[in-house]
């Protein structure tokens, strides 16, 4: 029997995402980003689905590769404008009692000792129900906008993100004791200063050597999400993640990669189990197949190549103008989105894909493949790839904004139910216990994060 799948909802704090051209369907609500009453009944309506919660994509730069300008990117709202996905989570949090919330932050541009303290913060408010993507950027916008000037290379971000994740860790496991904050008025004591410790850390691109601001929140250290698919990714993954997000565009690629970040992390010692791997997916969907199919051409006739390309292009970091439309796309490498170059050029051996093939794809949803076809249909579609290539569930995109989570939800979730293959009630009150049980609000005994937990406990102080 499929295990019941992990469900996640794939969104932008911006009027569009990934799909090009279709915030101008009639039913799109891309225009009510601005809301904060958007978000929260978007978010009442994922909670009473039993979603596991929803993963905010961001960007701190924009698309200006294609035709050497940002112009594109700008009229088809090409993940521009967007707005900062961690001031809405709050609200969204208040509105709701279990639904866990993920937010992109780079490692790139952020610095661990601020990026830790929003965490924290967000795990407190939402009662545990945050989770960290975490992404190294590949934008050179970013880079000229927040003061660097150039990008890094593709592997020395990786080697920084590394550096990065182990300061964040010890700042959440390693600097207060669990019981630090002992709130204690006849000494006049909120916290033990014993109790509190600095993490001394002192490395190639970080020097943090005091304690934290923060006191330990419900989770201590947020879900850590990575979506990563070179091999330095991997590798990245394979070590810290708890999920991984892919968007291999076949069921072969996809077991490849499930494949590969199993057999690392258990090269770095750790249980395989630990990492879920939740596979990009765009649905349309209707009450019947014939009703999808409609909705599916309408979507198609919408789809706008500049925008697309504006997409690739700067997912990519090649021009697509410069390339003919309709010759293959050979193997290049690129120092923004290798994992973009791959998923076209090696992931699907059995397809050479032109620029033009490459539009049409990514026109609905983006990056991941796109499922059509009434509930049963749909479901009988999402157990396959569960079946055949051991992923955990799905990051749900949409072609319309709201329009198609919300057919999802009304239409696949109860077929899903009904077949045991998705959660009627959630099973725990923070994020990390929905998708792996519950009592495990905490690290994983064997994730790098728990050693230094267990490190804290051996303090002096506590010997």
């Amino acid at each position: 029997m499929t295990k019941q799948m992990k469900l996640f909802a794939f969104d932008f704090n911006g009027p569009s995402h990934l799909s090009a051209g279709l915030w101008r369907h009639p039913e799109d609500r891309g225009r009510e980003y601005k809301s904060v009453h958007y978000w929260v009944e978007f978010a009442q309506m994922l909670e009473k689905a039993c979603f596991d919660g929803v993963f905010f994509a961001d960007n701190v730069g924009y698309h200006d590769i294609y035709r050497g300008n940002v112009d594109a990117a700008l009229k088809d709202c090409a993940q521009i404008p967007a707005n900062d996905p961690s001031y809405v989570v709050t609200a969204m949090a208040a509105a709701t009692r279990n639904l866990g919330f993920g937010v992109t932050s780079t490692t790139a541009y952020d610095h661990p000792y601020s990026l830790a303290r929003k965490f924290a913060t967000l795990d407190h408010l939402t009662d545990g129900r945050i989770g960290w993507n975490v992404v190294t950027s590949y934008a050179q916008s970013a880079a000229r906008n927040l003061g660097t000037g150039t990008q890094r290379s593709h592997d020395d971000r990786y080697a920084m993100a590394a550096e990065f994740i182990d300061v964040a860790l010890k700042l959440w496991e390693g600097s207060w004791e669990d019981s630090a904050a002992v709130a204690d008025a006849a000494t006049s004591t909120y916290v033990d200063p014993s109790r509190v410790h600095e993490i001394g850390h002192q490395g190639e691109y970080f020097s943090v050597p005091g304690i934290f601001l923060c006191e330990p929140s419900p989770q201590r250290t947020p879900v850590i999400f990575q979506a990563g698919g070179s091999s330095q990714g991997v590798a990245l993954a394979a070590a810290t993640a708890e999920a991984v997000f892919t968007n291999a565009t076949s069921k072969t690629g996809l077991k490849k990669q499930v494949d590969a970040v199993r057999a690392k992390a258990a090269e770095a010692g750790r249980d395989p189990s630990h990492v879920a791997v939740v596979q990009m997916m765009t649905v349309v969907t209707g009450a019947t197949d014939a009703e999808a199919q409609e909705r599916y051409e309408q979507y198609k006739s919408l789809v706008d190549y500049e925008g697309a390309m504006a997409r690739y292009s700067g997912w990519s970091g090649l021009d697509m103008s410069t390339f003919d439309p309709d010759v293959p796309l050979r193997h290049v490498k690129t120092n923004a989105g290798q994992t973009m170059v791959d998923l076209f050029s090696k992931m699907d051996p059995t397809k050479e894909w032109t620029p033009r093939d490459i539009a049409e794809y990514i026109g609905i949803g983006g990056t991941s493949p796109t499922l059509v076809g009434g509930p049963e249909s749909i479901a009988d579609q999402l157990a396959s790839w569960v079946e055949d290539t051991g992923i955990d569930g799905f990051n749900l995109g949409y072609g319309v904004k709201y329009q198609d989570l919300k057919n999802f939800a009304d239409y696949v979730v109860p077929v899903l139910q009904k077949r045991g293959l998705m959660r009627t009630q959630y099973d725990g009150s923070t994020l990390r216990e929905n998708i792996f049980g519950a009592g495990q609000a905490r690290l994983a005994a064997d994730h790098p994060g728990a050693a230094i937990a267990r490190d804290l406990s051996r303090t002096p102080e506590n010997a």
